[in-house]
């Protein structure tokens, strides 16, 4: 059970909570490869509201609501009120009209999700808001190293690329340090965010040095529409001293297993021979998404509040 109505961050959840949810989510798991349909959420509704560009986590959502049994909405922002200059909180206002359950929200601003939440009955998902937090990437994530791993604790566990602009790497570190992981960052000095080490990490330049003795390398996708302002030479560059390729994995750490949240850039920030090799996690991640995203909606609208 979660102390709050809404999953907003990682960073004010005890580590009872964070394992509570991995607990639970394996439960969900079995149901939803066993392609079992559940009456969790039956009778409640939960609503999709997205500002920015999704594929994995929208439809992760949405297949989790109707799998515990939810009726859905789905808001595409290009086509609604919202372009009519409607606010954040009279849309949100409306969703509580329309008895909606759960509002899962995606926000380029930080801080979005708390806004809404402060201001609507529903529960409300943060489902990515800026650059601050993702929490239901990081749950995925985390679970996905406990069904291999069987534990967190005593990993190492290295991310690699754009650390400056990732919110998964923020939910990432805040989750890993309470379950006991051992955290390092490795990224050119332009995409490493000032006082990251303050969350308990390592901070890397060098690949070599930041991957040796990883358990799980995780690459996180290089922005290319930031590249315009020149945070790093070239995409050749970057991808020389920083790409997770076969040859440094098996040189540095060829036991490490590798993770990414999606979408990936193949060739820039990982190879293809990575993302389609027998030490990769990514389809994974995504089938477990669905699992974490079930677990999380049954505590705040289900059964299991």
């Amino acid at each position: 059970m979660l102390r709050k109505k809404d999953l907003l961050g990682l960073k004010d959840l005890s580590k009872e909570e964070l394992e509570r949810i991995l607990a639970h989510a394996a439960e969900m798991k079995s149901a939803f490869v066993a392609r079992e349909s559940l009456d969790n959420l039956k009778g409640k509704c939960v609503a999709t509201l997205f500002y920015e560009n999704s594929t994995r986590t929208k439809n992760s959502f949405e297949t989790a609501a109707r799998l515990l049994g939810a009726r859905t909405i789905s808001i595409s922002v290009a086509t609604s009120s919202v372009k009519k200059g409607e606010s954040l909180i009279d849309t949100g206002r409306t969703l509580d009209a329309l008895l909606t359950d759960v509002i899962v929200i995606r926000h380029s601003m930080a801080g979005t999700p708390a806004l809404l939440a402060k201001n609507v009955r529903a529960s409300v998902v943060n489902a990515g808001d800026g650059m601050n937090e993702h929490p239901t990437q990081s749950l995925l994530d985390l679970f996905t190293m406990k069904e291999k791993f069987g534990t967190i604790k005593g990993l190492k566990v290295v991310m690699v690329g754009d650390v400056r602009h990732s919110r998964v790497a923020r939910s990432n570190l805040w989750a890993l340090g309470k379950l006991g992981a051992e955290t390092a960052i490795v990224a050119p000095y332009t995409l490493i965010p000032k006082g990251i080490e303050e969350l308990g990490c390592e901070v890397y330049t060098d690949f070599e040095d930041a991957a040796a003795g990883a358990n799980v390398v995780m690459g996180l996708r290089i922005q290319l529409e930031r590249q315009k302002i020149g945070l790093f030479p070239s995409i050749s560059e970057y991808g020389e001293h920083f790409a997770v390729t076969e040859e440094k994995l098996a040189e540095i750490c060829p036991d490490a297993l590798v993770m990414h949240p999606g979408p990936v850039n193949r060739g820039v920030e990982i190879t293809s021979g990575v993302v389609d090799g027998e030490s990769s996690l990514i389809n994974e991640q995504v089938t477990n998404g669905v699992a974490v995203r079930m677990a999380v909606m049954d505590f705040l609208a289900g059964g299991e509040r």
